[in-house]
C-alpha cells in the first residue's frame, strides 16, 4: 500500500507480492515514459484505475491480482504496458463440486466498548431506525391511486404528526399478469410480504389492492383481518378510494406518532453492503475500508448482509471456507447453482456482468469484478445463506443472494430487514432507497470532489496515503450508527432523492 501524501508522486498499487499487475492511482492517469521509484518505465500511456503490467507477460500467461488470477494472456504483454481488457482471456468459474467447506475463519472477538444506537422499539421484538408508515400495493393497477393518495397525506395529515419521518408508497410492478404458482414465483412474493413487515413500519402497514388481482392482499397481511386492506374495487368512485385511504393512514400516524427513540444495542441493527459503479479502486480502497466496518458491526453483535451473486461467483473457493459449517456451505453452493442455472436458461453467462462504466474504470473482467467486491465482506466466519428475498435469521455475517443490479439487490435486502445501507461507488451513482438510508462511500478522491453532495465518505485517501484502511473503516462505523440513530442524514435523505422498489421475478409472466 502507497504512503505518499504528494500525488504528483507516480504511484501505483500492487496487492500482493506475487501480482504480475499493479494500478495506477493518478488522477487523469500517467503518460508513456514515466518512470517510477522502483525503476518500472510504462511503455503505453495508461488511464487512472486501469492495470499496468510488472513484468512481461507471455501469452497464454496467467495474469494475476489480489493473489488470485483474473485471467490469462490472449497475447504477448510487455512490462510497463497497459493491460486493456481486450487482452485478457477469462478463466473458468470455479467448480462448485468440490469446494472446501468451512474451517478459515474464526469467531471475531466482541469490542472492548459497547456501542449502542437510538431506535424504535417493536412489539415483534426487532428495532426501527425510522418511524415510517408505509402503504404497500398488492399489484400494479393501483399504484397511480396510491401515489395520489400519499401526496394528499403528506401535504394534509403528516404535518399534524411530528414524530413521523414519512410516508412511503411501496408500489411495484408484480401482483397480476404473473404465473402466480410457477416454483419460482415464491421470490417476489416473499420479497412483498417481507418488505410489508420490515421493521421501520412499526407494525403498522397498510394495504392497497383492486380486488381481482392474482396476488390477493391477505397474502401480504399475515392472516390478519382486513382491518389494514383498502380494496379499490369495493369503493364508489375516485374520492371514495382515496378518503378511505387517509382515514386508515390517519389512524396509523396516530399510533406511530407515539413512538420514541430508545437506546437498543447494535445487535438489533441488519446492514446491507453493496458495490455501485465500481472501478478498479473498488477492491483497494471502499470495499476494505467497508469489510474493515463489518467485522467492527460483526464484532458489535450487529447483522451484516452481503450479496450480488454473479460478483461473488468467481470469488466463491475465496468464500467457502469461512462457512461456519457445513450446512452453511451447501446453502452457499445451493444459490450459486441457482444462479448459474438462471443465466443459462437466459442464454447469458457471468460475462454480461461488468458494466461499460466498470471497465472504463478500470476492471477487466468479473473475475477481478469479484475479488474486489467480495472484499466488502471482511474476515468474518459466514453464519447463513439467505435465498432471494428471505428474512434475515441470523446475527453475523451472512449471503444474502440477489443479482449484482443495485436497485434489485436493494429491494432485497430491504425484504431481508435491512436498516441500512453501505453502498461503495468509484463511478458515481445517486441511488438511494425510501425505507432505509444509504451512505455513500467514494473509491476515488476525485470522486468526492466532483460530487461533495452526493458523496457521504470519501476512502479515496487510503490510495493517496492520507488515511489508513482502518481509520475509514472506524469513520463508517461511527456514521452508521449516528445515521441509524436519526443523529445525520445522508446527502441522498438531505435532497429526498431515492429509487423505487425494484422484485427480482425470475418467474414467467404471463
Amino acid at each position: 500500500m502507497v504512503h505518499h501524501m504528494d500525488v504528483d508522486i507516480p504511484l501505483f498499487i500492487q496487492v500482493n507480492s506475487i501480482d504480475n499487475t499493479a494500478v495506477i492511482v493518478n488522477e487523469g492517469g500517467l503518460e508513456k515514459g514515466t518512470e517510477f521509484a522502483g525503476g518500472l518505465f510504462l511503455a503505453d500511456r495508461i488511464p487512472q484505475g486501469h492495470k499496468v503490467a510488472l513484468s512481461d507477460i507471455q501469452p497464454g500467461e496467467k495474469i494475476i491480482r489480489y493473489g488470485e488470477i483474473i485471467g490469462y494472456a490472449d497475447t504477448f504483454i510487455q512490462k510497463g504496458s497497459w493491460i486493456k481488457e481486450s487482452l485478457v482471456r477469462m478463466p473458468e468459474p470455479p467448480e462448485l463440486d468440490d469446494l472446501p467447506l468451512g474451517g478459515k475463519a474464526e469467531a471475531l472477538p466482541p469490542l472492548d466498548e459497547e456501542f449502542t444506537f437510538m431506535g424504535y422499539r417493536n412489539s415483534d421484538g426487532t428495532a426501527g431506525t425510522k418511524n415510517i408508515l408505509g402503504i404497500m400495493t398488492s399489484v400494479q393497477c393501483v399504484a397511480g391511486v396510491l401515489e395520489f393518495a400519499v401526496n394528499k397525506i403528506k401535504q394534509e395529515l403528516l404535518p399534524q404528526f411530528p414524530n413521523v419521518d414519512d410516508v412511503v408508497a411501496l408500489t411495484h410492478t408484480y401482483g397480476c399478469g404473473v404465473a402466480i404458482n410457477a416454483p419460482d414465483a415464491e421470490v417476489p412474493i416473499r420479497t412483498v410480504q417481507n418488505l410489508s413487515s420490515h421493521p421501520n413500519f412499526g407494525g403498522e402497514v397498510m394495504i392497497v389492492g383492486l380486488g381481482c388481482e392474482k396476488l390477493v392482499p391477505q397474502r401480504l397481511n399475515e392472516g390478519k383481518d382486513e382491518e389494514n386492506i383498502v380494496s379499490v374495487q369495493d369503493q364508489a368512485g375516485f374520492m371514495n378510494m382515496i378518503e378511505s385511504i387517509m382515514k386508515m393512514a390517519r389512524e396509523r400516524l396516530e399510533r406511530l406518532n407515539r413512538r420514541k427513540r430508545e437506546v437498543c444495542p447494535v445487535s438489533d441493527l441488519v446492514i446491507g453492503v453493496q458495490c455501485g459503479g465500481s472501478d478498479a479502486f473498488s477492491g483497494l480502497t471502499a470495499n476494505p475500508a467497508v469489510g474493515y466496518a463489518a467485522d467492527l458491526l460483526v464484532r458489535a453483535g450487529a447483522t451484516v448482509l452481503f450479496s450480488e451473486v454473479t460478483e461473488v461467483r468467481d470469488a466463491v473457493h475465496l468464500l467457502a471456507p469461512r462457512v461456519e459449517n457445513e450446512e452453511v456451505g451447501k446453502a452457499l453452493i445451493r444459490e450459486m447453482q441457482w444462479y448459474d442455472e438462471y443465466l443459462s436458461r437466459g442464454q447469458a453467462d457471468r460475462s454480461a456482468n461488468p458494466s461499460p462504466g466498470n471497465k472504463r474504470g478500470g476492471l477487466s473482467n468479473v473475475v477481478e469484478k469479484a475479488l474486489g467486491s467480495i472484499v466488502k465482506s471482511g474476515t468474518a466466519p459466514i453464519t447463513d445463506v439467505l435465498a432471494p428475498g428471505e428474512k434475515a435469521r441470523k446475527k453475523g455475517l451472512v449471503f444474502a443472494a440477489t443479482p449484482a443490479s443495485d436497485f434489485v439487490c436493494g429491494t432485497l435486502q430491504l425484504a431481508s430487514g435491512m436498516h441500512l445501507q453501505v453502498l461503495t461507488t468509484g463511478r458515481g451513482t445517486p441511488y438511494s432507497l425510501s425505507i432505509a438510508p444509504v451512505i455513500k462511500v467514494s473509491t476515488r478522491n476525485a470522486l468526492q470532489e466532483k460530487w461533495p453532495d452526493l458523496i457521504d465518505i470519501n476512502a479515496g485517501k487510503i490510495a493517496t496515503g492520507e488515511a489508513l484502511i482502518e481509520e475509514v473503516g472506524w469513520e463508517i462505523f461511527r456514521e452508521i450508527l449516528a445515521v441509524a440513530s436519526g443523529d445525520r442524514k445522508t446527502w441522498a435523505e438531505k435532497w429526498g432523492i431515492h429509487n423505487d422498489l425494484s422484485l427480482f421475478n425470475p418467474a414467467p409472466v404471463t
